[in-house]
């Protein structure tokens, strides 16, 4: 009996994970996929305001991990170098457009 339980919770997963929309609804999987990936402070470059930015806002913006950044900080060998207020990393805006050239 507990191996026939085992093939169906097997056989349930591979379903579940093969068509999602058949253990949810359809408005449920498109609201999964609509979930935005940018940070929530995030502004696209051309209506940034702001002098400087978060980590996770600049690397949103080169398409960089968070640690590949802090590397850069560390070490000052990358691209950008950032401005540290109390310990915390703040990139020029200014910085970010020249390296993307926009």
């Amino acid at each position: 009996m507990k191996l026939a339980e085992n093939q169906f919770t097997a056989k349930l997963a591979a379903i579940a994970y093969a068509s999602p929309n058949r253990i949810l609804g359809t408005t449920q999987v498109q609201q999964l996929s609509s979930v935005s990936t940018h940070p929530a402070d995030f502004i696209p470059l051309d209506h940034e305001t702001r002098t400087h930015v978060s980590t996770r806002v600049m690397c949103y913006h080169l398409g960089r991990k968070e640690q590949t950044a802090r590397g850069w900080a560390c070490r000052e060998d990358g691209p950008l170098r950032p401005l540290r207020v109390n310990g915390r990393l703040a990139w020029a805006v200014a910085d970010i457009r020249r390296l993307l050239g926009v």
